[in-house]
């Protein structure tokens, strides 16, 4: 699937990922390959990246939102540390 994480001032990461986990406002929830379409808020935490390559990347949300639709996740993060 591919992935997009997009802060107000730049583009974090675009690449095609394996999976993606993400906190959201109840608890952290995973997106597989496939998932169904889905929007939700983010809350505070750690968005784990894992590439196709089985590499795996760590971000540091503080809110946002997350659409997922036709193997597409776009993530709109308030704030991101890598």
């Amino acid at each position: 699937m591919e992935l997009e994480i997009i802060t107000p001032d730049r583009k974090v990461f675009k690449g095609t990922a394996e999976s993606v986990q993400l906190p959201g406002s109840d608890g952290y929830f995973e997106i597989l390959n496939s998932h169904a379409p889905l929007i939700a808020s983010l809350g505070s935490g750690t968005i784990k990246v894992k590439e196709m390559d089985k590499s795996s990347l760590n971000f540091t949300v503080n809110g946002g939102i997350v659409e997922v639709l036709n193997n597409q996740v776009i993530v709109l993060a308030e704030q991101i540390t890598a």
